[in-house]
């Protein structure tokens, strides 16, 4: 039988919080959540999208539970900002928002490139500063959502996008491998401390969804790219399958990948990890520098 947001056990008394839940994929996400009782924080850059999304959660669950709170990954600051008038419990994050393909190299407030800045630096800033929100949870998650992109890159870039050719969808492969390398090195930690917070990584296979910059004007590869993924990809409320499942079977242990059966479709399940994936050199470096690039610690020790 198909996997339906039917099948979700009962979130009430759950508080979340939600990355780019204004449209697409995040916003099914949020709504899938609200849906079976959860309090659902919109964590947004475009305030004015954010209130539009969470009235349309409201026209759907009359009931939900659902706030608006500025967030853009793409400033430290506004990051620093969000995590620290969090207040109470957090018992799921999911790190859903992105950025992809600008056509050409674009940087973040602190000069990072702006898809590794956004999707990987960003989140690891906020993963840091509500670390202490989620450990207060009896048995929190934070989702990492990473993309079928991440399979072209063999390796990761140690010049994290600042050095060598930038090609937009090179660069996405990129973040999208951090993002799981991440997501990984986050379990193990947690692991190592005896923590009940648990770390999981997503991907919702092959999805039409807006990720790009507004405004942008990506060359012919990236448009036809594009055109191909709205003709030929799954819904957004499809897409979003895999981390719903992620954030809320029982079933889902720390460090496990859930995806689409098919790789590019399907009923979410347990997807196994690349190689680049699973290489604990590249996550350990990753790591140590992002703590130092972003100013942030989830550890202040090495465990």
């Amino acid at each position: 039988m198909a996997w339906t947001p039917d099948q979700l056990p009962s979130l009430a008394g759950t508080t979340a919080v939600v990355t780019g839940a204004n449209s697409g994929i995040g916003w099914h996400t949020a709504a899938a959540l609200a849906r079976k009782g959860a309090r659902v924080t919109l964590a947004c850059r475009n305030a004015g999208s954010a209130a539009t999304a969470a009235q349309r959660i409201r026209a759907t669950v009359p009931d939900a539970e659902v706030e608006v709170r500025p967030l853009d990954l793409s400033s430290l600051a506004s990051v620093g900002a969000f995590a620290a008038a969090w207040e109470g419990p957090l018992d799921l994050l999911v790190n859903n928002a992105g950025v992809m393909t600008p056509s050409s190299w674009q940087g973040t407030a602190e000069g990072f490139e702006l898809q590794f800045g956004t999707n990987h630096l960003g989140h690891f800033a906020l993963t840091a500063g509500l670390l202490p929100a989620l450990s207060q949870s009896t048995a929190a998650r934070v989702v990492s959502v990473t993309s079928i992109a991440a399979r072209r890159a063999r390796s990761l870039d140690h010049g994290l996008g600042l050095t060598g050719k930038y090609t937009p969808m090179g660069a996405y492969s990129q973040s999208k491998l951090a993002v799981a390398l991440f997501a990984e090195e986050l379990d193990r930690r947690l692991r190592a401390v005896g923590s009940t917070v648990t770390s999981v990584l997503a991907h919702p296979g092959w999805s039409a969804t807006a990720v790009h910059q507004p405004g942008d004007s990506p060359g012919l590869s990236v448009r036809v790219g594009r055109r191909a993924t709205a003709i030929l990809g799954s819904s957004p409320r499809t897409g979003a399958r895999s981390q719903v499942h992620a954030a809320t079977a029982p079933d889902v242990a720390g460090g496990q990948f859930v995806g689409p059966r098919l790789i590019v479709r399907g009923a979410p399940q347990t997807v196994p990890l690349t190689a680049a994936m699973t290489n604990t050199a590249d996550a350990g470096w990753l790591w140590a520098e992002s703590a130092r690039l972003t100013g942030t610690e989830p550890f202040p020790s090495q465990p």
